[in-house]
């Protein structure tokens, strides 16, 4: 019967400290898709998220390839706003936005000596 209490008291605890999220209302939306593949959708919500996509079918050599542009804006609970825009084709995905990671340069000492090591392989030895 104690064990009883104390996962009671434990699960009672998890759920009081959960965040409880409101429902956020629909705006506006749309979405229209035709018949050969192609389509345009987007949606707004009460806190300022957009969402838009519009899709698009093209020949790629022999293949028929589905390509995406789209974008996706919201405000964070600090009240940061956030962009990204994307390609999604033949390419892969392409996503665009000041809050995703940069690469940083490879240092000069680095890049000599991956070239360097490109232009000397070592011999395999078996």
């Amino acid at each position: 019967m104690f064990a009883k209490v104390i996962i009671f008291s434990g699960l009672l605890a998890i759920s009081l400290c959960a965040p409880v999220d409101e429902p956020v209302a629909i705006l506006a939306q749309t979405s229209d898709i035709l018949p050969d593949g192609s389509f345009q959708s987007n949606y707004e919500t009460a806190d300022g998220t957009k969402v838009e996509q519009t899709g698009t079918v093209k020949q790629v050599g022999e293949e028929v390839v589905q390509t995406i542009h789209g974008s996706i804006s919201y405000t964070d609970k600090e009240g940061n706003k956030h962009e990204l825009t994307y390609v999604a084709d033949e390419n892969g995905f392409q996503p665009q936005s000041a809050d995703l990671p940069v690469v940083p340069e490879i240092p000069l000492a680095i890049q000599k000596s991956l070239e360097y090591n490109a232009a000397h392989p070592e011999p395999m030895e078996h």
